[in-house]
């Protein structure tokens, strides 16, 4: 999961309201691309340049584009953000149907905002997609913010000791095509309990991230 968290309070207390919108990627406009390619340079440039070039030239996405987003706004603009993406990944010899979850930032000057309000807002959206279980993965620098965040309100389940083998977004003479990653693996149960998420220590995403 493309994940940006800053360390920064400053001007949470004084913040404006936050208004939620969910669109569909079809349903974007430029401006909104301009928008929000701005948002993701200026919340991912602090956690490493690299991290903010895929967002030039008014993209606003990284590697898999997004099905739907979940955009928060406020007086300043765009506040927070998180995407979806429905996808089969393979578990072992099973095939998953899930919502991939990522693209996700917090406005630096918001952090407080936190990560629960936009996974809440996404919560119903993935209900009414039918999809059996949410997906995304983290750095497991993430784990003991996201565990207090998310595992300890009962929004997500973390795993570890997971692979995640993914296609990077573009094509590099003298780079493999694929990449795997020792990641953490955050499960959001949908329509189907934690206790059937299959078992395996390798998962192919058949793709790239998103």
């Amino acid at each position: 999961m493309n994940i940006a968290v800053s360390s920064s309070t400053a001007g949470v207390s004084m913040r404006s309201p936050v208004r939620w919108r969910v669109v569909w990627e079809n349903e974007l406009r430029l401006a909104d691309h301009i928008e929000l390619s701005d948002f993701f340079r200026k919340t991912y440039g602090p956690t490493g340049e690299f991290n903010a070039k895929p967002f030039g030239d008014y993209r606003s996405w990284a590697g898999a584009r997004p099905e739907l987003r979940v955009i928060g706004y406020d007086a300043r603009g765009v506040a927070a953000h998180i995407g979806a993406l429905r996808r089969f990944i393979k578990i072992g010899d099973v095939d998953l149907l899930v919502a991939e979850l990522g693209l996700y930032g917090v406005r630096p000057d918001l952090e407080g905002l936190g990560i629960t309000h936009s996974m809440r807002v996404m919560y119903p959206v993935l209900q009414k997609l039918a999809v059996p279980f949410g997906f995304g993965t983290v750095r497991h620098a993430l784990k003991e913010h996201l565990t207090r965040l998310l595992a300890r309100r009962g929004l997500a389940t973390i795993i570890s000791g997971v692979r995640v083998r993914s296609t990077l977004p573009d094509v590099y003479l003298k780079l493999s095509p694929t990449r795997v990653e020792d990641v953490l693996v955050l499960v959001l149960p949908i329509g189907r309990p934690i206790s059937e998420w299959p078992a395996g220590t390798v998962i192919d995403r058949n793709g790239p991230e998103l």
